[in-house]
């Protein structure tokens, strides 16, 4: 059985991306060994989540347990080894797709550049492991977009996004999901973005 898993960018962190102080980060892929810190990303997710009042769903532990097994998550700590940042990729459609997820940054960390670092770090794990997929993401965050665009992602319709069902009963818990269905979920306030690999690399080659 599937898990229903959160499909939006949810980093917390300022839309100029100012950096007031500067850290050491250990960004690495997560694995089993990191469990223990399960609780504590879950916890700042729903705050966050609330904080916002976007209506994202917090993730239920089982969900990242499973993520940092596969090996499909990437986690952050500042050089005390205290938990500083998290995120994880989800597939649809059999691989055809991809998407990064759940981007949290703890509070103390914010403003120093770390959320831009896993952004980065989850984005090349997404192309190393699934090399071939189209690389999606859906954020209302100027700073997201700002990164996104960085990475090579443009901005495209909803039609161009994945038909996994799963991926879109996530809009449900968003405060926003009345306009999306209003609109039969062809756009929403949400701007979808594409990283397609084909185009990409069809691009470089006439640089």
């Amino acid at each position: 059985m599937k898990t229903i898993e959160d499909r939006r960018d949810t980093a917390v962190f300022s839309s100029d991306e100012k950096v007031s102080e500067s850290y050491d980060f250990i960004i690495e892929e997560a694995t089993a060994r990191h469990i223990l810190h399960i609780n504590e990303i879950c916890k700042e997710t729903l705050l966050s989540a609330k904080a916002r009042g976007t209506g994202i769903s917090g993730r239920p532990p089982e969900l990242l347990e499973k993520k940092m097994k596969e090996g499909e998550a990437i986690i952050a700590f500042a050089p005390d080894g205290k938990w500083a940042g998290f995120a994880f990729i989800s597939l649809w459609e059999n691989g055809k797709y991809v998407s990064n997820s759940g981007l949290i940054v703890a509070p103390e960390f914010r403003h120093t550049g770390l959320a831009k670092k896993i952004k980065r770090k989850i984005f090349e794990l997404c192309r190393k492991k699934h090399p071939e997929a189209l690389i999606f993401s859906l954020t209302t965050g100027l700073a997201v977009m700002k990164m996104n665009h960085e990475l090579g992602f443009e901005p495209v319709t909803y039609s161009e996004l994945t038909n996994d069902e799963l991926f879109w009963e996530n809009c449900k818990s968003c405060i926003n999901c009345p306009i999306l269905l209003s609109k039969e979920r062809k756009n929403c306030l949400c701007t979808a973005m594409l990283y397609d690999p084909k185009r990409k690399n069809i691009s470089d080659s006439l640089e």
